[in-house]
């Protein structure tokens, strides 16, 4: 290529870049303009709100807490396991299944647990019968030794062998003991009332010790385990009590504080609190749990939280003077709530009296001074 060619060649890209250049500053420019134009006509415009778009500042007792989340679980569960070796047989229940207390579960073969208990009972039987010989023995030699037809020496033996034989004795009835013990432990049953949760053996598994089975849980008593940081845990105390909002439930549970782990969590030291919940018929172990424990009350104004909204130079909240928004700065107090309420509420110390109204969450962010139309006979709604 002429040098000539390679200079129009260049020419031509330097102009199409600066006409897409150009182009860009160019539609930029319109969009501002359009941004311009609609915030000027909205705030020139009456916005409509609804009831439920206002709240209204009101003096209530509210609630000091403490957020708490956690999973539920059963106070009472428990997992068979095997105690002996062998092969599960007779594994009646599956996962859902109800179970009492003392219902057998499963079995585990007991051929050689049996085995084992009968030779125990043939060598206890064998000792038993040693240890008689020797008893008559020593009977003998007393005798005879009163009489002096043997030495004293030969009556020490005898006692010797009577003692030997005795505790032969002794250790084998020990073993028929323990092989009693592992023919009964092939018969696995349930320790309490309750529902089967998981299933870890299938009947024909050949299980060693210690091997789980299934595992049971009584829903009747439920428990929610929450970590608390240590500021928050000396604040509370056993029958601290509070609410709970538990997935797939609509209504709200009681829960009362029943213990509190004395030691950290190692890594966050975090402490772990246990709060009894109030039974449901739908509780289940391991569904997520949030609410909040209750830890003083004090009258204040308050607002929901949400209402507030954070500002470049503090909290603010959009309240309605006459027909108008106006943005007023709040000095906020202690979060928390309004009894039978879930709401997350915050006092307001300075900044909103009692009666007025300001904006929910539901509205967006406007401008100082737009002017709204709300319905005269429908009245703020309340958090």
């Amino acid at each position: 290529m002429k040098r000539w060619q390679r200079w129009a060649v260049g020419g031509v890209a330097l102009l199409a870049l600066a006409g897409g250049i150009t182009r860009a500053i160019l539609a930029r420019q319109a969009e501002r303009a359009q941004i311009t134009q609609t915030g000027a006509a909205s705030s020139q415009g009456t916005l409509r709100l609804g009831a439920g778009d206002l709240v209204e500042a009101r003096r209530l007792p509210l609630w000091r807490t403490i957020d708490i989340s956690g999973s539920l679980r059963a106070v009472d569960s428990v997992v068979i396991k095997a105690r002996v070796s062998g092969e599960l047989q007779g594994l009646s229940v599956r996962e859902g299944d109800r179970v009492q207390r003392g219902q057998l579960i499963a079995r585990i073969d007991a051929e050689d647990s049996q085995s084992r208990l009968e030779q125990a009972r043939q060598q206890t039987a064998s000792a038993q019968a040693q240890w008689q010989i020797a008893r008559q023995t020593l009977d003998n030699n007393q005798a005879l030794v009163a009489q002096g037809f043997i030495s004293k020496n030969a009556l020490d033996t005898a006692v010797s062998n009577e003692a030997a034989a005795k505790a032969t004795l002794q250790a084998a009835q020990a073993a028929a003991r323990v092989a009693a013990k592992a023919l009964g432990d092939t018969q696995l049953s349930s320790p309490i009332n309750g529902l089967v949760s998981q299933q870890f053996a299938q009947t024909g598994e050949r299980l060693a010790p210690d091997a789980r089975i299934v595992e049971i849980v009584d829903l009747s008593r439920m428990e929610l385990e929450a970590a608390l940081k240590p500021e928050d845990v000396a604040q509370v105390r056993v029958g601290t009590t509070g609410w709970l909002a538990v997935d797939g439930l609509p209504q709200q549970l009681a829960v009362r504080v029943a213990r509190i782990n004395p030691s950290a969590t190692a890594g966050t030291r975090a402490v772990m609190v246990y709060l009894s919940v109030a039974p449901h018929p739908a509780l289940r172990q391991g569904l997520f749990a949030q609410g909040q424990l209750d830890l003083s009350q004090a009258e204040a104004v308050v607002l929901p939280r949400a209402a507030v909204r954070a500002g470049a130079t503090g909290p603010f909240v959009q309240a309605l003077r006459g027909t108008r928004i106006e943005h007023l700065p709040v000095t906020l107090g202690t979060g928390g709530r309004i009894e039978g309420e879930a709401t997350p509420m915050v006092a307001i110390a300075q900044g909103v009296q009692p009666g007025e109204r300001v904006l929910r969450d539901t509205i967006g962010l406007l401008r100082p001074g737009t002017v709204v139309d709300t319905p005269a006979s429908a009245p703020a709604a309340g958090p």
